[in-house]
């Protein structure tokens, strides 16, 4: 069903990776979060929270260069305190090292636009001269077109597998490598479209999936089967459904057991097309509608 959209989709959605690792800890964890370019031009789109967790990186990395210049000098007792002083502490990220996975062909500096209402953000790349995504997407033209009971699709990155990183011992950093796998695979989840979603003002601003978005797939489209644009993956809900289950006696593996189960379904929610579609007007932002 969505073989041609997901090919054509594909061209334009890319992966955002990070890497990250705890204040005097060498274990390296891996994240991932998604985008999608409007145009040419730079412009993209992503969820107001992944572009919030890119901003702080900055602030992170600078408050730990902070303690590097400074502790070369001290003793250990003086570095524990220069530590503390600047929030520094073994349950707290240290350093965190993004890129962004085929975007552009180098970056001078992102604009940030951040929706004041809505888990909607705008990337702007500058000073490229290469854009390496392919195509632009076709937003969806008429808004009420899509309806409770229609299959659609979500594009996004939610497995990091990527490895091309290493912790530098010489330099008690992290930093990225030419070496190692450089990319993660893509993956697609379809999902019915269950229900609309509102705000106080019973504007509906988002949709709900039958299915859950993953971990990662923040910030990527969802479309229909002829490729259009849709909404973006937002958020991931849980709703109790009551069938609980407590100090049941089951038979598993030829021994009796009692067991508890919770059962949750898991929904995602996404952007509607109708507030992205808003948004890039609002910014003088390019874009197709079909």
């Amino acid at each position: 069903m969505f073989v041609k959209a997901i090919q054509e989709v594909a061209g334009f959605t890319r992966a955002i990776h990070s890497i990250s690792r705890n204040f005097g800890g060498k274990n390296i964890q891996r994240g991932s979060a998604t985008l999608f370019f409007v145009n040419q031009e730079g412009w993209a789109l992503t969820c107001k929270h992944v572009a919030q967790w890119i901003m702080q990186a900055d602030a992170i990395n600078k408050n730990y260069r902070s303690f590097l210049d400074q502790s070369p000098s001290l003793s250990g007792k003086q570095q524990n305190i220069l530590a503390k002083s600047l929030n520094l502490s073994q349950d707290k990220a240290c350093e965190m090292r993004i890129t962004f996975v085929d975007c552009v062909d180098k970056i001078k500096n992102i604009k940030f636009v951040l929706h004041p209402t809505f888990d909607l953000a705008l990337l702007k790349f500058e000073g490229f001269d290469k854009s390496l995504s392919q195509g632009k997407p076709r937003f969806l033209k008429d808004d009420q077109s899509v309806q409770p009971g229609a299959m659609l699709c979500r594009l996004g990155f939610p497995f990091p597998e990527f490895s091309n990183f290493q912790f530098n011992a010489e330099k008690n950093q992290l930093e990225w490598t030419s070496n190692g796998v450089a990319r993660s695979p893509r993956f697609p989840i379809e999902g019915m479209l269950t229900r609309f979603l509102g705000d106080q003002n019973k504007k509906i601003y988002g949709i709900e999936l039958s299915t859950p978005g993953l971990r990662g797939q923040s910030g990527g489209p969802l479309f229909d089967d002829e490729g259009r644009i849709v909404g973006m993956q937002s958020r991931t809900k849980h709703l109790h459904l009551g069938f609980d289950i407590e100090d049941k006696e089951i038979v598993a593996h030829g021994k009796t057991k009692k067991i508890n189960d919770y059962a949750f379904i898991h929904l995602g929610e996404c952007i509607h097309v109708s507030i992205i579609k808003e948004f890039l007007k609002a910014q003088n932002v390019n874009f197709e509608e079909g």
